[in-house]
């Protein structure tokens, strides 16, 4: 017997019982499918199926054992508000010691400017980098738009290039999200890229002087790439050499706000936020920034950020700090779905 389609599409479904799971009334997830065009019978039935099934059941009890980490988040978000609020500040020339013990350690982004100004790297161009690096293979990640799950589906979309080759694609191609230079690559520790590597100075008192390729990063990208909302499992600090980013950053204590979904990305469109879907991100903090050339933005461990490329944008970022006790690592124990 051949099995019939369900009513209701497969990704309404899973946000049936995970908006029922988190305790929603039924009568209101009704509503947001009969606005969406669902057929009133089939979202019904929809919600009276999944009501009965005894894996929703479980999902409810997996969710009231984890009550009290919500609780603890909203406690914790609630004396940081009374502390006068997540702020995003902008500081010139910060001494080491301060942003340890203020931001750093303080779990508090700043945007941070100064840290660049002797960069060589400050000086580059697609046509200087190509004349020098175009031979060397890098890996993009391209084919973005026909994939809204990209963000997580990486290993379908990485193609090997010379960076020449990418970088003329750059520089010709537009405003696009379709191909993208991200952070998952090897493109410091390839050899060939070395002088360049060279060009990019670790920021003195914050980064190791010798920090290793493999604690650098290399974004590079044509005007209009996204990067989903999402979280690190470690600090960052994301250095803006060519171009402007815009940035939107949530803090990790309103992680229950976005929706998480594969360990560290979010179900939610931060550049358009469907709050009929996704309505507690309405109460989530959000700060943004336009990041201009040779401006850094310190990115504490689990704090979500969504960012977009206004130009033509090259980016270095660091994860690794010349503190001892700077090594921090989230270990999330278990992917969301």
């Amino acid at each position: 017997m051949t099995a019939t389609a369900p009513a209701v599409a497969a990704e309404w479904q899973e946000w049936v019982a995970r908006n029922l799971a988190l305790g929603v009334p039924p009568e209101t997830l009704t509503d947001v499918l009969l606005d969406a065009g669902v057929d009133a019978a089939a979202a019904r039935a929809e919600i009276e199926a999944a009501l009965a099934h005894p894996y929703l059941r479980a999902c409810r009890s997996l969710a009231e054992s984890y009550g009290w980490a919500e609780a603890l988040l909203e406690t914790y978000g609630e004396l940081r508000a009374a502390d006068g609020g997540p702020v995003l500040e902008r500081r010139h020339s910060l001494a080491s010691g301060e942003f340890f013990e203020r931001y750093y350690f303080g779990h508090r982004p700043v945007v941070l400017r100064g840290l660049t100004d002797d960069w060589p790297a400050r000086r580059w161009t697609l046509a200087g980098l190509r004349e020098r690096f175009g031979t060397v293979p890098v890996e993009v990640m391209t084919g973005r738009d026909a994939d809204a799950e990209h963000g997580w589906r990486y290993d379908a979309h990485r193609t090997t290039m010379p960076f020449g080759d990418y970088l003329t694609m750059v520089e010709t191609g537009g405003r696009t999200n379709d191909y993208y230079l991200v952070p998952r690559n090897e493109a410091w520790q390839r050899p060939g890229l070395a002088a360049m590597r060279a060009e990019v100075l670790p920021p003195a008192g914050l980064v190791p002087a010798d920090v290793a390729a493999e604690d650098m990063t290399l974004l590079l990208g044509p005007a209009g790439t996204v990067t989903p909302l999402h979280h690190d499992n470690m600090n960052i600090l994301l250095c803006q050499v060519v171009g402007r980013k815009h940035v939107r950053l949530v803090p990790s204590w309103d992680r229950h706000r976005v929706y998480p979904r594969g360990g560290t990305f979010s179900h939610v469109d931060a550049s358009s936020p469907d709050l009929g879907r996704f309505p507690d991100y309405a109460d989530a903090t959000v700060l943004e920034a336009v990041l201009e050339p040779g401006e850094a933005l310190f990115i504490p461990v689990g704090w979500w950020h969504w960012v977009r490329a206004l130009d033509v944008s090259i980016t270095v970022s660091f994860h690794r700090f010349t503190h001892p006790a700077s090594a921090v690592y989230l270990r999330p124990g278990v992917d969301d779905a």
